[in-house]
């Protein structure tokens, strides 16, 4: 867990009341639940033309608040074991990539993200 944060897990199929878990599993839900969600053609067409359902946008805002979860637990938590690797400008590319995306495609509001920052300078 997020040392002082409590993680709680709900897919709303299989598990409908939210469980508290550990962050490996919470993180291991979370990817298996994505996928699942991307795999699903009633929610990403594989056809060409297929119309998406209405409830799109919310899937894909929550898919995308719970990986910004994964985001912020690895800067609070590894980002002292990241810096040791030296890989800190893969993890910021990737979480820029990513940040950008969600930004362009579901105008995810800045004040969601506005307690997160990062604790260095990029560059």
């Amino acid at each position: 867990m997020f040392h002082r944060y409590e993680y709680r897990w709900s897919d709303g199929v299989q598990i409908k009341k939210p469980i508290e878990v550990s962050t490996p599993k919470y993180v291991e839900y979370l990817m298996d639940w994505v996928e699942s969600q991307l795999d699903d053609e009633s929610i990403f067409p594989q056809k060409l033309g297929a119309p998406f359902p209405s409830n799109f946008r919310d899937v894909v805002k929550t898919i995308f608040k719970r990986l910004f979860r994964v985001y912020a637990h690895i800067y609070h938590s590894h980002f002292q074991k990241i810096l040791s690797l030296k890989e800190e400008v893969h993890l910021n590319t990737c979480f820029n990539h990513f940040i950008l995306f969600t930004w362009a495609y579901t105008r995810y509001t800045s004040h969601r993200i506005k307690p997160f920052t990062i604790p260095y300078k990029i560059g």
